[in-house]
């Protein structure tokens, strides 16, 4: 229902860029979060809570990256004299580096479009012969130059642009590098920018779901896969080195949701890495791809397409339920044999909040016995279209409400709801002797089916996850999931810009602290407080 987010458009330097997904500056003093509240956070392996990355996106708002290039869109092709996005097509090389450029043509991409980048000075490293331009709303202005290295005065806050305008074809400009203010000397070593890391140290888990584009990848085979010397990670999402390694520097276990098309090889492949990278001490969480029920994601239809093709049902909900049971098993079993053994891993069966769902994937061919750990998502949910329903009001009348009728209707309805739920399905996860997990978790206020049109609603929801009762909401929503005896929590999700698609970020922006997001400060405060 989230994620799939919509169209936000950034205008820099007079383009209007349509956006895929809502945006998106690094960390201010968030190092607060470790030190509030006395005593720092506890170990990784004490914590019972887990977070979700923010996609890679140019409007991504997290900024994990010293090296902001890294989340640089595609490149743009442009031709003089013709409207914006509409130059010849690019020829690029198996990582995505220009290789050729037409005359009066150039290739450029946004970065930072999201907001709060810092401003200063950034410096752009390259390899290769060809000329680098900068633009952005703000100032831009080129400090030193010389080949290979740039210094360029860049106003990060409101995002730019950089513009590839020549490049020569027997040794093109490649490996470019757009490093924030201070990080030139250490960026190779240290990759990941400190606020981030200090941000999350201290949780148990890191899910991956959207670092690895899961929803709809394309990702197939072990060739397709990305790779670290990629131009961008945005194209088919990080790579598992980079993924290992951030959660081998932050002590966090990670989860990964294998691509729903990857082949057997991919699957092993990936398994060797994260057995040779991954920290010894930390335990790797495998899930087959995400939320495979929801109609709104490619692998749901996959999923049930290949359930009917193999006789498990003939309609093709119960099918796809019981296709993602059989193909877990079958990558359980890979990653149980690289890693010669269970010991590391968690295997995962992710499902609905629905009982009949979680019942058809556990009892398919006995994939109970053959996973740890039941996964739910047992969001606060209040998701309101234009048509009323038999216990819920339509967008127009949720947008005439008071922030207080929201709040008291949240608190009231969707939060003892969303515990039911989390009680329900520990029942379901005992009879099996399985471990229950949320692998996302949080608030759910959105609109959906042009709920998301009705711009007073959507309004309203964002004051609501701004207000201090919505902190309150997550703690007794916390206390409700240890009381039901639920075991690791994964919150959706990390750092990301608010819009009429959700307000799916702790926080919408990473120069933001513990004293401005109560739901942030809600999270932070429960985990320091409920050690395993």
């Amino acid at each position: 229902m989230k994620r799939n987010l919509a169209c936000v458009v950034a205008v820099i330097a007079g383009a209007a860029l349509a956006a895929a997904a809502p945006a998106g500056g690094p960390g201010g003093d968030l190092r607060a979060a470790e030190s509030a509240a006395g005593a720092g956070p506890p170990p990784p392996a004490r914590s019972r809570l887990g977070i979700n990355l923010a996609g890679p996106a140019d409007w991504n708002t997290e900024y994990p990256f010293v090296d902001v290039f890294r989340l640089s869109r595609k490149w743009i092709s442009q031709r003089k004299g013709q409207p914006w996005g509409k130059g010849p097509e690019l020829i690029c090389d198996a990582r995505g580096w220009v290789k050729k450029l037409d005359a009066d043509c150039w290739a450029e991409t946004p970065l930072c479009t999201g907001g709060h980048a810092p401003s200063g000075q950034y410096v752009c490293l390259y390899e290769g012969d060809g000329a680098i331009e900068f633009k952005g709303r703000g100032p831009a202005r080129v400090v030193s130059q010389e080949a290979g290295r740039m210094v360029v005065e860049i106003d990060g806050a409101q995002g730019f642009f950089l513009l590839l305008r020549r490049t020569n074809p027997d040794n093109y400009v490649r490996n470019i590098r757009v490093i924030m203010p201070g990080f030139e000397k250490t960026y190779a070593k240290d990759p990941f920018h400190p606020d981030f890391l200090g941000r999350w140290r201290g949780f148990n888990t890191l899910r991956f779901m959207d670092w690895m584009e899961t929803n709809g990848s394309q990702v197939s085979r072990w060739e397709d896969r990305p790779v670290p010397e990629d131009a961008t990670f945005c194209a088919r999402g990080v790579p598992v080195e980079v993924m290992v390694d951030l959660a081998n520097r932050l002590k966090a276990n990670p989860w990964f949701c294998m691509p729903h098309l990857a082949t057997d090889d991919y699957v092993r492949n990936f398994a060797r890495v994260v057995k040779e990278r991954l920290d010894p001490s930390l335990r790797a969480h495998v899930e087959y791809s995400n939320e495979v029920w929801n109609s709104m994601f490619a692998q749901t239809k996959y999923a049930g397409e290949e359930g009917v093709k193999l006789g498990f049902a003939e309609k093709p909900w119960e099918a796809g339920w019981r296709y993602s049971a059989y193909r877990s098993v079958q990558m359980f079993k890979i990653w149980e044999e690289v890693f010669g053994g269970r010991n590391r891993l968690v295997r995962v069966i992710a499902s609905q909040c629905a009982a009949n769902v979680s019942e058809e994937k556990l009892r398919f061919q006995d994939a109970a016995k053959q996973c740890d750990a039941l996964a739910i998502a047992p969001y606060i949910s209040f998701i309101i279209s234009t048509k009323a329903g038999k216990d819920k009001p339509d967008a127009g009348a949720v947008a005439g409400w008071t922030l207080d009728q929201l709040l008291d209707h949240v608190e009231k309805n969707c939060l003892p709801r969303s515990i039911r739920n989390m009680e329900e399905q520990k029942k379901i996860a005992d009879r099996y002797g399985l471990r229950l997990m949320a692998y996302e978790a949080g608030q759910h206020l959105v609109g959906a089916g042009g709920g998301e049109n009705e711009g007073a609603m959507t309004k309203l929801f964002q004051a609501a996850n701004r207000h201090p009762r919505m902190g309150e909401f997550y703690t007794r929503y916390l206390d409700g999931w240890k009381a039901a005896g639920g075991d690791l929590m994964c919150i959706f999700s990390s750092v990301g810009r608010w819009s009429k698609w959700g307000s799916w970020g702790l926080l919408e922006y990473a120069d933001e602290t513990e004293k401005d997001q109560p739901k942030f400060r809600a999270v932070m405060e429960w985990n320091r407080r409920n050690p395993r």
